[in-house]
């Protein structure tokens, strides 16, 4: 008995499946709405701000919740000539603090979008 070859023409379709690309129409729907939550929510995290200080707040940075830099306050007494690297140290310290502080924010509230699930490169 020969066997017969299952052809996916123009005949073969899924349950469900319309001009959505298998998506129901409710379900197209839904993930317009949810990728629009998605870009409002990063157009959000432009416009907040997170502080982070090094030194006993020698060194004080902003950045935004897409981690720009706006702001570095060095108190002038902490500008040693002589301890060039110390300076540096407390700059890098208060950045990286910053950083942390922006991609935490980022996380909480894409996290809110995506119920907790953690997708890599989301942000």
């Amino acid at each position: 008995m020969a066997k017969r070859k299952r052809s996916r023409g123009p005949g073969f379709s899924l349950p469900g499946a319309g001009a959505a690309g298998g998506m129901g129409g409710g379900m197209a729907q839904k993930l317009q709405a949810f990728q629009q939550q998605m870009a409002d929510t990063q157009e959000s995290l432009a416009g907040q701000f997170v502080e982070a200080t090094s030194g006993g707040g020698v060194v004080e940075v902003e950045m935004t919740g897409h981690q720009q830099l706006t702001k570095l306050v060095i108190d002038p007494e902490v500008i040693d000539p002589e301890d060039v690297e110390m300076l540096q140290d407390l700059i890098i310290a208060a950045v990286n603090e910053a950083v942390e502080k922006s991609q935490a924010l980022g996380e909480e509230q894409m996290g809110a979008l995506t119920g907790g699930l953690s997708i890599p490169g989301l942000f």
